[in-house]
């Protein structure tokens, strides 16, 4: 048996954002048979342009997040919220992703968002977001996973045992996700 491939797109741009350490805890802490992968280069991508989005004219670095997506088994946005919504960045690549309509690499792909970030309601409205836009895309997006924590007055919650064991259960639940929950595109 193969192992199950997850490919996360991030939110963040900087380096040691928190949002990228969780995605880096996955990838170290993921169980034997699930392999975790890092889309590199979002930030690089030109925002999306039908008028540079030609079958033999696709910019490389979107070409490369197609090609990621379509081998990987499973999607994972890890995100914090800016300005109550998903960053720039993660909408972006969605839509690069979401083409070209009805053939996409997101297409029937189990999907799911989560992440944290220093606000009230820790990313909800980006996880949300994040889960709308994919299910436009044509995502299989897994609605029971739900992981938006604040990380106001909390230090590094990175190094709390049961919020990583939470983290290791969503990607348990996103690697078992086997039927479609909402699809639509």
């Amino acid at each position: 048996m193969s192992d199950t491939r997850v490919l996360v797109l991030l939110g963040s741009l900087r380096a040691d954002s928190l949002n990228r350490r969780i995605a880096e805890t996955l990838r170290d802490q993921a169980p034997a048979g699930t392999v975790v992968e890092i889309a590199e280069g979002l930030g690089d991508l030109p925002f999306y342009n039908e008028e540079i989005d030609h079958d033999d004219e696709v910019p490389a670095g979107a070409q490369r997040l197609r090609e990621q997506v379509a081998g990987a088994d499973r999607v994972l946005a890890v995100t914090p919220e800016y300005n109550g919504t998903m960053p720039a960045v993660l909408n972006n690549a969605i839509d690069w992703l979401s083409r070209p309509y009805g053939a996409n690499a997101l297409r029937g792909k189990p999907f799911a968002a989560l992440g944290a970030t220093p606000t009230r309601f820790g990313g909800k409205w980006s996880h949300d977001d994040a889960r709308r836009s994919a299910t436009v895309a044509g995502a299989q997006v897994v609605a029971d996973i739900v992981i938006s924590e604040s990380t106001v007055d909390r230090g590094d919650i990175l190094e709390d045992a049961e919020f990583v064991g939470r983290l290791l259960g969503a990607l348990d639940a996103l690697v078992e996700h086997s039927g479609e929950t909402a699809s639509a595109a």
